[in-house]
């Protein structure tokens, strides 16, 4: 994540001394480790809060794509979130997580875990893309040789539906838009 992306929601590099006033002035009977577990159980929950915000529905399934960081090296891959819809995007099982908006639009993820980092890339397929279409982006993904332009062709970003809710705008699509996928 850099200072122009929009952040969602993390649970990665969590401050207790960002939270500190708040907990104690709030939690004066718990102890500062439970104060500390509380700051944790707080910000889960907003997660909960974020997967409301973005109760977004699509009319096509959205795309993971994948840029995996594993024991034995990086892999390509990629998963369909059949339900089309946004919150469906907000899930982990990983150790920490990161979900925010770059300035390009596109929604992603950071996914730490004992092996590596995992980074997704959320776009939703175009109306109108054929299973052929969908197949042979699919295909590259999976071959780890699908270039930006392959993934633009038949897929568009989610980051305008989700600047409606927080009031944030990107750029149009341009000469940026042509950069490789991480």
């Amino acid at each position: 994540m850099t200072d122009t992306d929009h952040l969602i929601w993390s649970n990665y590099h969590i401050d207790y001394e960002d939270w500190r006033e708040y907990l104690e002035e709030e939690f004066p009977d718990l102890s500062e480790d439970e104060r500390y577990l509380k700051m944790l159980e707080i910000n889960n929950d907003y997660l909960d809060d974020e997967r409301v915000n973005l109760d977004i529905q699509l009319s096509q399934p959205i795309i993971a794509i994948a840029d995996l960081g594993l024991w034995f090296g990086r892999r390509c891959g990629y998963k369909e979130i059949q339900s089309g819809n946004i919150r469906d995007c907000l899930y982990s099982h990983y150790d920490y997580t990161t979900w925010y908006v770059d300035k390009l639009g596109d929604l992603r993820c950071d996914d730490v875990h004992h092996d590596g980092t995992n980074h997704y890339l959320y776009r939703v397929f175009k109306e109108g893309v054929s299973d052929t279409q969908r197949e042979n982006l699919e295909d590259k993904l999976f071959r780890g040789v699908a270039t930006r332009a392959d993934i633009t062709r038949v897929t568009r970003r989610l980051g305008d539906e989700i600047g409606k809710v927080y009031g944030w705008t990107f750029p149009q699509h341009g000469a940026k838009a042509q950069e490789q996928v991480r």
